[in-house]
C-alpha cells in the first residue's frame, strides 16, 4: 500500500489499477473499473507556483507537462495526447536540458498556476455568506442556534459580505444594512415567488430604473450597489446589527394545532435566498447556509403534508412509491441546482432535529454544488457546533473552502470517461473524450464545482475503448496512458489559480498480463470505488439488488485473479495485492450505504453524499472501521474488527468516521467506577484511561463533520455502536464463549463463514 501512498501525497490520486488493462476486453474482465479518485486541490507543501501563464497544446488545449517530448534545438514540443507538434514561445527561448521550466521537472507532476498576479490582487471579489434560518424550533433549539449563529459572525473574514433570511410559516429577508430600527421583508411561505417579483417587492429599482432589456444581474448589470448593500453587508460593518437580529430572534409565532406540524416553508426560503444571491452577487463566491430544524411542510415542495396522521417518508414508502410529494420535491430542487450551478453559488446544509429535514430530497442540490452537509439531533449538539466552527477555523485545520471550480479532463484517445460520482455538475462539454456509457454526472469532460475544499474527491471513471492488442513494436513504444486534471477554482483568499495534475500509466493487455495487473492493485482505492459505484446504483436503479452485485464482482474477481486447483476449494490463495479486498466486500455489505435497514431515508443520503465527497482513507474508514486495543500489557495497538477482541481487562477506540467509540471491558469499567484511577498508587490505571481519550481528541480535530462521541462500558445500552460493526464471530449459536469477551446477537453470517463460501464458488 506504501507506494499507492506515495502517488497520492505528490498528486492526489488513487486508482484501483496503477496497471491499466488494455483493452475494452481485458477492461470488462478486471471487474473492478478503470477510474480514478481525485482529490483535485490536495494541500501540497512542496507544489510550485508559477507566476506565469500556462502553455496549451493548440490542438487539444492541454497544459505543457513534463511528459511532454521537447526538442531543446528546434525550440517545439510533442503534446503526449495528441501528438501535436507545438512551438515555444519567445519567452522560453533560453530553455534547454540543463535549465528547464518547473512545469518540465519529472518530479512535478502536479503545479499551479497564479497567471495575473497584479490582477488578481486588485479585483478580489469578497466571499458572501447568506444565512437562511428556521425557527420553527422550540425555544430551547432558538437559543442554541442563536449562541451557534453570533459565533459564526465573529469568526467570518472581515471582508465578507453578510445577509440574513428567517422563514417558519413565511419568509422574512432581514435588511441589515439599514442600521436604525430592524427592517425586513415578507414572503407568503405557500407560493413560490419568481426573481423579478422579488426585485420588484424588494424595492431594488425604487431610485435607479429597472433596464428595458438583457437579464438583471448584480452592480454590473442593472443593480445599484447601494441597493444590494441593503440586503448583504461587510461583516466589519454589520456585527451589531445582525447580533441584535439574532437576539430578537423568535420562535414561529403562528399557532400550530396539537394534531399537526409546524407549517415551514423551507423551500420557498431556499428559492427566494438563491434568487437574491443570483441577482446581486452572480459568479462571486457565495453560500447559503441552511440551518433546518425540522420537516418541510408548506411552499412548492413539501416532504410531508401537516396532519401527524401521515408518518414522515420511510425506505419502504420510496421503494413502493407510494410517497405523495416525493418526485414533486426531487423536480423543484434539481431546478434549484441547475439555477445555483448557474450562478456558480454553493447551498450548505445544517439539518438539526430527531425527525427527519428533507435532505434525501435536497441531496442535488447540496450534492452539485458541492456543498457541505452536516446531519445532527440537535443544535446544541457538538456535531453541530462543533462542525460549524471548523467551516470558518483558520490554521492548521481549515477546511480550505474554495469557490467557483471548473474541473477539466485529458487523457489518451485509448480511453473515454464515462462520468464522475461526486459533488461537481456537467458542464455538457461533449466531445470526442465522452463515452456513450454515462455514470454520474457524464456525458462531458468539463465539471463546475462552486464549491471545493483541499479534501474534495472526485470518482472519475472511464471507458477503454481500444478493441484489438497493437502488434508488439507498437506495444513497447507507447505502452502508456496519460491523464491530465485542469482545475481552476478561486482560493480562500479570492485569488484564481489553475491546479495541474497529469499523470501516465502503464497499460497491459493479454491473457499473460494477469500478474502485472495484480502488482499495480490497490485494494483500497478498488473498495472505495465499488462502495460508490454501489451507492449510485442503489440511487438511480430500479429492482438493483447490492448484495447480489457485490457477490457477483468479487466472486469474478477471484476466479479471475486467484490461484487455485478446482473443485477443491482448500487450495484457493490470493495474492497479498488482492487478499484484505474480500474483507473490505464484506464490511461494505454490511455498511449504512447498501444496508437501509434501521436508517431513514435522510440518515442514507447523508452517509452517501459524504462517502461521494470524501478521500479513499476517510472513505476506507467509513466501510471498514479502525479498531485500537489498549491494555497494561503493552502500548496501543490495532485489533481485528471482531468480537474477539473485547476482553474484561481492555478498552477499544473504534473509529467509524460519523462516530468514534471508546468502549470500556467490564473489569475495566468496574475499576473506573471504584475510583481506583484518582488514587496515586493507581497511575497506570489513569494513564491507561486516558490514552483512548487523547487519540480521538486527534481524529476529532481534523475531520468534518466532527464525529459523534460515544463513550461506552461492556454490557451497557451505548456499546451497540461498537457491537454493530463488528464481524459475529461469536454468537449466541456458538459454542466456544470466552470468559470475559463478549457475543452478538444476531443470525448475520461471520467473515469466516462468507470466506468459506466464496472459496467453493471461486473454485467451481
Amino acid at each position: 500500500m506504501a507506494e499507492f501512498l506515495d502517488l497520492e501525497s505528490q498528486d492526489g490520486v488513487r486508482m484501483p489499477w496503477n496497471v491499466i488493462p488494455g483493452t475494452k476486453q481485458d477492461a470488462q474482465n478486471a471487474v473492478v473499473p478503470v477510474s480514478v479518485v481525485c482529490t483535485p486541490i490536495k494541500h501540497f507543501p512542496s507544489m510550485p507556483l508559477l507566476n506565469y501563464a500556462p502553455l496549451r497544446c493548440r490542438t487539444c488545449r492541454s497544459v505543457l507537462n513534463p511528459f511532454c517530448i521537447v526538442d531543446f534545438a528546434a525550440k517545439i514540443w510533442i503534446c503526449p495526447f495528441c501528438f501535436q507538434r507545438n512551438h515555444f514561445p519567445p519567452h522560453y527561448a533560453s530553455i534547454s536540458d540543463d535549465s528547464l521550466p518547473a512545469e518540465l521537472f519529472p518530479q512535478y507532476t502536479t503545479v499551479e498556476y497564479n497567471s495575473d498576479p497584479a490582477a488578481a490582487a486588485g479585483t478580489t471579489v469578497p466571499p458572501v455568506f447568506l444565512f437562511v434560518v428556521d425557527t420553527c424550533v422550540i425555544e430551547e433549539e432558538i437559543g442554541f442556534l442563536r449562541s451557534a449563529l453570533a459565533q459564526a459572525v465573529e469568526l467570518l473574514p472581515e471582508n465578507s459580505l453578510v445577509g440574513l433570511v428567517t422563514f417558519g410559516t413565511f419568509v422574512h429577508v432581514h435588511e441589515l444594512g439599514f442600521g436604525a430600527v430592524p427592517k425586513t421583508y415578507v414572503f407568503k411561505g405557500s407560493k413560490d415567488v419568481t426573481k423579478d417579483q422579488l426585485l420588484e417587492q424588494m424595492s431594488f429599482f425604487a431610485k435607479k430604473p429597472r433596464p428595458a432589456v438583457g437579464v438583471v444581474a448584480g452592480a454590473r448589470d442593472g443593480l445599484s450597489a447601494e441597493s444590494i448593500s441593503r440586503f448583504l453587508v461587510p461583516a466589519s460593518e454589520c456585527e451589531f446589527t445582525i447580533n441584535s437580529v439574532l437576539e430578537e430572534l423568535q420562535k414561529d409565532p403562528w399557532g400550530v394545532p396539537a394534531d399537526q406540524r409546524a407549517s415551514r416553508c423551507t423551500s420557498t426560503a431556499l428559492s427566494i435566498a438563491a434568487s437574491l444571491l443570483g441577482a446581486c452577487v452572480p459568479g462571486s463566491a457565495g453560500r447559503i447556509m441552511a440551518f433546518i430544524g425540522g420537516p418541510a411542510t408548506e411552499g412548492p415542495a413539501p416532504i410531508v403534508s401537516k396532519q401527524l396522521s401521515e408518518p414522515i417518508r420511510s425506505h419502504k414508502d420510496l421503494d413502493k412509491d407510494s410517497v405523495p410529494h416525493y418526485h414533486k420535491c426531487v423536480k423543484f430542487y434539481d431546478g434549484l441546482s441547475k439555477q445555483l450551478v448557474h450562478q456558480g453559488h454553493v447551498l450548505d446544509l445544517f439539518a438539526c432535529a430527531l425527525d427527519q429535514v428533507g435532505i434525501a430530497e435536497l441531496k442535488t442540490a447540496v450534492e452539485r454544488t458541492g456543498g457541505l452537509v452536516v446531519l445532527a439531533e440537535s443544535f446544541g449538539h457538538s456535531v453541530f457546533k462543533d462542525s460549524l466552527k471548523r467551516v470558518f477555523q483558520s490554521g492548521d485545520y481549515d477546511l480550505g473552502l474554495s469557490s467557483n471550480g471548473i474541473f477539466e479532463i485529458n487523457c489518451s484517445k485509448d480511453l473515454k470517461v464515462q462520468g464522475i460520482i461526486g459533488p461537481c455538475a456537467s458542464l455538457e462539454k461533449k466531445g470526442p473524450l465522452c463515452s456513450d456509457v454515462v455514470i454520474g454526472q457524464g456525458g462531458t469532460s468539463a465539471w463546475k464545482m462552486c464549491g471545493l475544499d483541499k479534501s474534495t474527491s472526485l470518482c472519475l471513471f472511464f471507458d477503454v475503448v481500444r478493441k484489438e492488442i497493437p502488434d508488439a513494436t507498437m506495444q513497447s513504444t507507447s505502452n502508456q496512458f496519460y491523464f491530465q486534471f485542469l482545475t481552476y477554482y478561486q482560493n480562500n483568499s479570492g485569488q484564481m489559480r489553475l491546479r495541474v495534475t497529469t499523470l501516465s500509466r502503464r497499460w497491459v493487455a493479454g491473457p499473460e498480463s494477469v500478474q502485472d495487473l495484480i502488482a499495480g492493485f490497490d485494494q483500497e482505492a478498488a473498495a472505495i470505488v465499488m462502495a460508490r459505484q454501489v451507492s449510485f446504483k442503489m440511487e438511480t436503479e430500479a429492482e438493483f439488488d447490492p448484495i447480489r452485485w457485490l457477490d457477483k464482482a468479487l466472486i469474478t474477481l477471484c476466479s479471475r485473479f486467484g490461484e487455485f486447483q478446482k473443485h477443491t476449494p482448500s487450495s484457493f490463495s490470493l495474492s497479498p495485492r488482492l487478499s484484505i479486498f474480500p474483507q473490505f466486500m464484506f464490511h461494505l455489505r454490511r455498511s449504512q450505504f447498501v444496508q437501509v435497514f434501521n436508517n431513514s431515508p435522510d440518515e442514507t443520503a447523508y452517509f452517501r453524499m459524504i462517502l461521494n465527497r470524501e478521500n479513499v482513507a476517510n472513505s476506507v474508514v467509513m466501510v471498514q472501521p479502525s479498531l485500537i486495543s489498549y491494555s497494561f500489557h503493552g502500548g496501543p495497538e490495532p485489533a481485528l474488527l471482531d468480537v474477539a477482541a473485547i476482553a474484561a481487562d481492555k478498552m477499544l477506540l473504534l473509529d467509524s468516521f460519523f462516530t468514534v467509540v471508546i468502549f470500556h471491558g467490564s473489569t475495566i469499567a468496574q475499576w473506573r467506577k471504584a475510583g481506583y484511577h484518582n488514587e496515586p498508587e493507581h497511575q497506570a490505571f489513569a494513564q491507561l484511561l486516558r490514552a483512548p481519550h487523547d487519540d480521538s481528541d486527534l481524529i476529532i480535530k481534523e475531520r468534518f463533520p466532527v464525529p459523534r462521541l460515544v463513550v461506552c462500558d461492556q454490557h451497557g445500552s451505548q456499546a451497540r455502536f461498537l457491537l454493530a460493526k463488528l464481524n459475529p464471530s461469536a454468537t449466541y449459536n456458538t459454542e466456544s464463549y470466552q470468559p470475559g469477551g463478549d457475543i452478538i446477537f444476531t443470525d448475520d453470517v461471520s467473515f469466516e463463514v462468507f470466506l468459506d463460501h466464496l472459496q467453493r464458488l471461486v473454485v467451481q
